[in-house]
């Protein structure tokens, strides 16, 4: 399978967010009726990490071919990362209202990412140019509200809006703000 899959853990470790990772695949093939594989070795092992076990904040972003397939979270840590990867892999593959669900056929071709959240902390500053110097490019992740209106980029959106103005440019818009 040729798929870069990744997992941005907040801290975890490598071989935490592989298990991650196939607990997200190994969830969404059995709900797709496909054979289900029980957790063996070092999966199995790490899957019982009390890392895994706290409660965060946690998302599942699905693409295909490089393109979004689908991405559904939750930025509140209610449940432990191993459920919290569980149910958002079913509602990132099913339920996200911008994508059809994902068929059987099309499974081996998606590529998973996880993200594990940290507590999001408010930043204090006053001019939109003061916000833009606090921002840590590639790393920070940013949930903005403003008057019943909000959105969320993770830190990996970055990667297609490196420069500040221009990510929150598309937050703003993502959020129907100006």
């Amino acid at each position: 399978m040729a798929q870069q899959e990744g997992a941005k853990n907040a801290g975890l470790t490598e071989e935490q967010g592989q298990a991650l990772l196939w607990l997200a695949r190994e969830t969404i093939g059995r709900q797709l009726g496909m054979e289900a594989q029980e957790p063996v070795g070092e999966i199995a092992a790490r899957l019982l990490d009390a890392e895994l076990q706290c409660k965060r904040g946690t998302f599942v972003t699905l693409k295909e071919h490089g393109e979004l397939r689908g991405c559904i979270g939750s930025l509140a840590a209610m449940e432990s990362i191993v459920e919290g990867v569980k149910r958002n892999a079913l509602h990132a593959a099913f339920d996200d209202s911008r994508f059809r669900p994902v068929e059987k056929n099309e499974l081996a071709a998606i590529e998973v990412e996880i993200s594990i959240l940290t507590e999001p902390k408010p930043l204090a500053y006053a001019k939109a140019e003061e916000l833009l110097t606090l921002l840590q490019v590639g790393c920070d992740g940013v949930i903005l509200r403003k008057g019943g209106r909000g959105a969320t980029f993770l830190p990996q959106v970055w990667e297609q809006l490196p420069d500040p103005e221009d990510f929150l440019r598309h937050l703003c818009s993502k959020a129907g703000l100006p």
